[in-house]
């Protein structure tokens, strides 16, 4: 049976949201994280979206990006997954899917929603039991927008 058309739209914010694998763990140490961080400011650079938010868990990534155009969406999403797969499986000595089927998008229009997306996103390592506070989680934006991490290197 053939995928459901992903519906996209000239400069819209989309919560993206994909999982490892069978939920398993995509991000095992802090270099990992830190490459996927790097790998998306490079593929931000070269396309040229917003990034709003993220919060990258051990087994799944929330983002907010807003792309100009909509093909960008699925161009930057393969690159950005695909690119972090081969960097997962080369460093662990893995083979196949990283990544449990398509990412999830789903449009979010700018207004107070998007603020409470953001909320949510960040809040995310809170929720799971992760951390007691949101500042002590360092794979968030929470905390870029705070200056903690790397001194702003990435520059979302």
């Amino acid at each position: 049976m053939p995928r459901t058309a992903r519906i996209t739209i000239e400069k819209a914010c989309y919560h993206i949201i994909t999982r490892g694998n069978q939920k398993q763990t995509v991000f095992r140490e802090p270099t990992d994280y830190q490459k996927y961080l790097l790998l998306l400011a490079r593929y931000k650079k070269r396309r040229g979206f917003k990034v709003y938010c993220f919060c990258l868990m051990p087994n799944h990534v929330h983002l907010i990006v807003e792309v100009d155009k909509p093909q960008d969406l699925n161009r930057i999403m393969h690159g950005l997954s695909l690119s972090y797969a081969l960097y997962f499986n080369l460093k662990y000595g893995k083979v196949g899917h990283l990544w449990q089927d398509r990412f999830k998008s789903k449009i979010i229009i700018k207004d107070g929603y998007l603020l409470e997306c953001i909320k949510y996103i960040e809040a995310n390592p809170v929720r799971a039991s992760l951390v007691s506070n949101i500042n002590d989680y360092p794979w968030s934006s929470w905390n870029f927008k705070e200056g903690k991490i790397l001194d702003n290197l990435y520059a979302f």
